[in-house]
């Protein structure tokens, strides 16, 4: 049953395959060695345009500079061979770049501008070099002199208003004067001569610079205008929604899918796309197929955005579709917490759908792609085709009723797992020759139990699939831009209806691992407490730490629908989780390191409600009372005992006001243990109408509740944990000592006592807070989502 290897054609098929593979290595070792990682050089590899124009360029300047070159002037290759829209104008650039008279990325995007609108040839040398500040050499003391006059030019404003004038607008008008330097080196002239002319920051300088109230506008009105830094007009980002209508034009109407490049036309076609077309109703159909084998992270939260977000903008519709072919690693835990996540970010799916669902289908079909002669039943182990170049399966010519009764010995279980595999006659992009279509695997599946001993793969399932539910645009990251002859060669084998896929870019986060691999890890290891840790960038854990989901969608809006891929900082994500989070998290106080403050005078015999405006930016938003008592507790950070130059909250001699209290409290005597630590303060209060203004008002709480307050900063110490080159020792290595700081005494006021998991709140002075699952009746948890304001240390 089993015949000995094929004869002159797949000899043929070998050395054609060994010389694409010393093709690929030798480019491999071209990109690398340029400063590209290797996944990375891979990525751009699968771009036969880009990686021809790449491999022409490194060859070009090793030939002037030699075989190594550093990583600035590899940068500046591959940006030119990624964004140069006219190929005959590379050689010109590279020439520029290897004789070091194009430095800088700023050089490079406007000689790039220069040849795009200056089509024909040959090109004015000179007006070119002008154009792009060849030769041009800015010095330090040129920096210095322009920085220092417009400085003296804003003299005034920087002394009336101190840090909190717009630097930005200094560094914008030093940069409008030369154009060419480096603007690191501008700003670090900036900061160094505003700090002689100001001094350090003071206690003020620190505080938040006061909001002018303004008049809030309509939904429609917030849309057409921002202002922007320098005082200039212009138009806010655009939506999510909007961008994904703007991308609709780049995109194939349904039914005319022909019209997109790449796209197979067969015979059929035609018919099939009116058929297609009879069902749909011309409707846009798009799906979300995760693999149910963990937790969704924040790379999926953009395609969920761009999936459901697409269709929605369109006026179509998303199925959420479980790629449940893998019964080994999936769970009910997990087909339960991605249709939360889903729901969560707002989205309905209009029909939840199981590729097992099609697993009699897909099994029919794999019988006619063998009766075709378009798959055939390999014997080859899983280590002999993996790789760039393994070789040419000797069963591929094996008779079709061979391989039928095979398959069928496979469905029945006659085969062990990895003994058999059905695979289908086609090489992908990446050169990667007859992917698996079927696998026998004696694992039982949650939905279709003991029925198969074999199950199909992504390769085979997902334009079937997509087929069968009549996608009409299927929308997939640029990874799989390898699988779409596959996706396309399928469909048409079978003569069923072929929908178009269409990749973009992945979003990643610096600071962490996405990996459900290496998650699963860090659980197991104990780094972190399980997939929800508020630590990690699952969906779940970013629920748990208290991120709203407009704060998501804003921030995959911002990044945008990009083909490149987007690898983002945290805080960016941290940035929009505030800006939804000073709109909707009502204001609270707490104090984590309490220092009791007893009032001996209080003017009541009890305790005296206050009123606390929720949102003291918009008192109409309403307000919440809290208790005033004689006892009170305040930060130990907000007192010292000496006042230093500059410090404005309390010492002895120095009153301050409690906020929303209208009293001002000063010392009177400070009680200390016998270690001589500060364990109480005994105060006055006077009526901030009569007392002289106090320097600073402070948040305090009375009569308050115990609460457990966890603070998180990130859980890895580089930014790219799993990048050898930064973590030799592997990503486990990598942990953040101080990743979580448990505060598990802390107090906060009783307006938050009726608060539920996910409530979340300002409080005063110390940043946004979540509550946390793990509340108990007695003893509330939060988390910190954020702090007010970013981290200087983490932009």
């Amino acid at each position: 049953m089993v015949p000995p290897p094929g004869g002159g054609g797949s000899m043929a098929a070998a050395a054609a395959a060994a010389m694409a593979a010393e093709e690929v290595e030798e480019a491999l070792g071209l990109f690398t060695g340029i400063g590209l990682s290797e996944a990375k050089a891979r990525e751009t590899l699968r771009n036969g345009a880009l990686s021809a124009l790449l491999r022409r360029a490194v060859l070009q300047a090793r030939s002037a500079l030699g075989p190594a070159l550093d990583k600035a002037t590899g940068t500046l290759l591959y940006n030119t061979a990624a964004r140069l829209k006219d190929p005959k104008h590379l050689g010109f650039l590279v020439g520029y770049i290897a004789r070091r008279e194009i430095l800088t990325d700023l050089q490079l995007s406007a000689a790039l501008e220069y040849v795009r609108s200056h089509p024909l040839e040959p090109l004015d040398v000179a007006d070119f070099e002008r154009a792009c500040g060849v030769g041009i050499c800015i010095t330090p003391e040129q920096i210095e002199e322009a920085v220092e006059a417009v400085i003296s030019k804003h003299r005034a404003e920087l002394l009336a208003e101190r840090y909190h004038f717009n630097m930005g607008l200094l560094m914008g008008e030093a940069r409008s004067q030369l154009r060419w330097a480096d603007g690191k080196t501008i700003k670090n002239e900036v900061d160094l001569q505003v700090l002689h002319l100001l001094g350090p920051k003071t206690e003020a300088d620190l505080e938040k610079k006061p909001k002018v109230p303004k008049a809030r506008l309509a939904p429609a009105e917030k849309q057409k205008v921002a202002v922007v830094e320098n005082g200039d007009m212009g138009t806010e980002p655009q939506s999510l929604l909007e961008q994904l209508r703007g991308e609709a034009l780049k995109f194939h109407k349904p039914g005319e899918n022909y019209k997109t490049e790449g796209y197979v036309v067969t015979p059929n076609t035609m018919a099939l796309l009116k058929q297609h077309l009879t069902i749909t109703g011309g409707q846009v159909r798009t799906r979300f197929p995760p693999e149910p084998n963990g937790i969704l992270h924040i790379g999926h939260a953009k395609a969920i955005n761009f999936n459901f977000g697409y269709a929605k903008a369109n006026g179509g519709v998303c199925f959420l579709r479980y790629d449940d072919t893998n019964p080994e690693k999936e769970e009910e835990k997990y087909f339960t917490a991605i249709r939360e996540m889903v729901e969560w970010l707002g989205y309905q799916p209009y029909k939840v759908t199981h590729a097992s669902d099609y697993f009699d289908q897909l099994y029919t079909w794999a019988l006619e792609l063998i009766r075709r002669g378009q798959a055939y039943v390999c014997h080859q182990k899983v280590e002999e085709i993996k790789g760039h170049n393994p070789p040419p399966s000797p069963w591929r010519d094996r008779p079709v009723e061979e391989s039928l009764l095979l398959f069928e010995d496979m469905r029945k279980g006659k085969f062990g797992e990895g003994e058999a595999t059905l695979r289908m006659k086609l090489v992908m992009e990446d050169g990667k020759m007859d992917p698996v279509a079927y696998r026998v695997k004696f694992t039982p599946h949650h939905r279709t139990g003991d029925k198969w001993c074999i199950y199909p793969t992504y390769d085979y399932t997902h334009c079937l699939c997509d087929s069968i539910e009549h996608i009409t645009h299927s929308l997939c990251t640029k990874e799989f831009q390898a699988r779409r002859s596959s996706y396309f060669w399928l469909c048409n084998a079978l003569d069923v209806y072929c929908p178009v896929q269409w990749e973009y870019g992945r979003l990643n986060l610096l600071y962490t691992v996405v990996s459900k691999r290496k998650i699963i890890r860090l659980v197991e290891t104990g780094a972190v407490r399980d997939w929800d840790d508020p630590r990690l960038f699952t969906l779940t854990a970013l629920r748990r730490r208290g991120f709203p989901p407009e704060a998501i969608n804003n921030f995959c809006a911002r990044v945008g629908v990009t083909v490149a891929q987007a690898t983002m900082e945290p805080h960016l994500l941290e940035a929009c989780a505030r800006e939804v989070l000073n709109e909707q998290a009502p204001r609270a106080m707490a104090v984590l390191e309490p220092l009791k403050v007893t009032i001996t005078n209080f003017p009541a015999p009890k305790a005296l409600e206050v009123l606390v405006p929720n949102f003291p930016a918009d008192e109409s938003r309403g307000f919440h009372k809290v208790p005033f008592h004689q006892t009170v507790y305040i930060e130990e950070t907000d007192f010292r005992e000496e006042a230093d130059k500059g410090y404005k909250r309390l010492a002895p001699g120095q009153p301050v006001g409690l906020r929303h209290t209208g009293y001002v409290i000063t010392v009177q005597n400070v009680i200390k243990d016998v270690s001589g630590r500060v364990i109480e303060l005994e105060v006055t209060c006077t009526k901030s109408d009569v007392a002289e203004k106090p320097k600073a008002f402070i948040h305090w709480v009375s009569v308050p509740l115990a609460c457990e307050v966890r603070l998180y900063e990130r859980l890895f110490l580089h930014k790219n944990p799993e990048d050898p080159s930064e973590v030799p020792g592997g990503f486990l290595s990598d942990l953040n000592p101080d990743s979580l700081h448990v505060v598990h005494n802390a107090l906060v006021d009783s307006s938050v006592r009726s608060a539920r998991p996910f409530d979340k709140f300002q409080f005063e002075r110390l940043g946004y807070f979540s509550v946390d699952p793990d509340s108990e009746e007695g003893k509330m948890v939060f988390n910190r989502t954020v702090t007010l304001k970013e981290d200087p240390g983490k932009a």
